[in-house]
């Protein structure tokens, strides 16, 4: 069996209509994943919709609702692969009200894009990704200037434009040194994948170059272990099969682990007696492996969905209260504590209530603004309190990020996205 090739998640983000889907159709395009016949009949359809010229977002936004609007409102994965590396694109929407299918990308990007057009430059909600990809840990941004044709392919501009965007880069965290800033034209397909005779004068990377450029992602199997449980199964002649995608951390075979909160919120022990990833036996499972396995002493009725499995040398933390970090996406009116909604954090799905809301953030820098305020609505970042309905698994972004990132919902939306700053342990 051939070796795999590391996996890449690629997020494109940026203001609304700066490019975002007409990239990445185009790198679907000349990479030779969409045919010459997929791309006319989606041509044709563009004009029909009176949409003469979206036929490469078109690749990306196969809900007919996105095509008559030319908008991308949800997530769509599509799969890439170059020498080197398979990659899965999420294309993220740029519309402020899409912001919350962003956030579900960027929380699993290795690496992301910022598209900015070369005639807007840098625009409101160019600050907010750049913050949110920050926030949520995209490690690699890099910067894709479009629309140059509508330049002229002019160097100064693109000079300005890449300036602006790397000063910003900069104030959410970024290292300007390490980004590289590519201009392209995805509608006519300069530097896409193909390099660009309109612009001499750059001599870097062209973006199909830059893919295979980028780190492939550490897995954290220096951290402590953490598998949350998506599913447990009971098969005959095996006994109870947990399943569940490992975290962080190496699980062994003979490892003693144990599951909180699990029964009563006082967690369960056993031993690990096998594990199995694509029908075959392991030894041994890390980050990004998908398993089922089965543990020495565990009972069906001992463990749920939402349970967090780790070694018992060092026990997932069951939280009674938490402090997080959140950007409100979408609430129709405003929160207040007293709010109970209910919060996704791995395969958890927990109503947590609003105790404190501790100070407003200013979303472009991230710094405080007020403190306690009244109440959050859309648009804002803050610092809350908040206490779960009942034992819940959470670590602090600076210990273990992956394990601290959550989505709030409430009547079927996301209404906001944060992350675990402080916590204090269920006694």
């Amino acid at each position: 069996m051939a070796k795999e090739k590391p996996h890449i998640n690629l997020i494109f983000v940026g203001h609304v209509d700066h490019g975002k889907s007409t990239t990445v159709g185009r790198l679907m395009f000349d990479g030779g994943i969409v045919d010459e016949q997929t791309l006319r009949k989606l041509r044709e359809e563009a004009v029909k919709v009176g949409k003469a010229g979206f036929e490469f977002a078109f690749v990306m936004d196969e809900l007919k609702e996105e095509r008559e609007r030319g908008v991308t409102i949800d997530l769509s994965h599509k799969k890439f692969s170059t020498n080197k590396y398979e990659y899965t694109i999420i294309d993220a929407p740029g519309h402020k009200d899409f912001v919350k299918n962003m956030i579900t990308g960027a929380s699993q990007a290795d690496a992301g894009f910022l598209v900015v057009a070369a005639t807007d430059g840098v625009m409101a909600q160019t600050k907010e990704h750049a913050w949110l990809c920050t926030t949520f840990g995209v490690r690699q941004l890099n910067i894709l200037v479009n629309k140059m044709d509508a330049v002229n392919y002019d160097e100064a501009k693109f000079k300005k434009v890449k300036d602006d965007v790397l000063a910003l880069l900069k104030t959410a965290g970024y290292k300007p040194d390490i980004i590289t800033v590519i201009p392209i034209s995805a509608w006519k397909g300069d530097n896409v994948v193909k390099k660009s005779e309109n612009m001499p004068w750059y001599k870097g990377p062209t973006l199909m170059e830059q893919l295979d450029l980028i780190k492939e992602p550490e897995k954290p199997t220096n951290l402590p272990l953490r598998l949350p449980i998506q599913d447990v199964y009971n098969i005959t002649g095996i006994g109870v099969v947990p399943v569940g995608r490992v975290e962080t951390g190496i699980m062994k075979i003979g490892d003693k682990v144990v599951f909180v909160p699990a029964r009563e919120g006082n967690g369960v022990t056993g031993e690990v007696k096998t594990i199995e990833m694509h029908h075959e036996q392991i030894q041994q499972a890390e980050p990004g492996d998908n398993i089922g396995f089965n543990v020495r002493g565990i009972g069906k009725k001992d463990i749920a969905r939402g349970d967090v499995l780790g070694h018992v040398n060092n026990v997932p933390t069951v939280v009674s209260e938490f402090t997080a970090q959140i950007v409100v996406l979408n609430h129709p009116t405003v929160i207040t504590t007293g709010y109970t909604p209910v919060f996704h954090v791995h395969t958890a799905q927990v109503a947590c209530q609003f105790i404190e809301i501790q100070k407003k953030l200013d979303p472009a820098t991230g710094q405080a603004k007020e403190e306690n305020p009244d109440f959050i609505k859309t648009g804002d970042a803050a610092i809350v309190k908040l206490k779960p309905t009942k034992p819940l698994v959470i670590e602090k972004q600076k210990e273990i990020p992956h394990m601290a990132r959550f989505a709030i919902r409430d009547a079927g939306t996301t209404v906001a996205a944060g992350m675990c700053i402080d916590f204090v342990k269920k006694q």
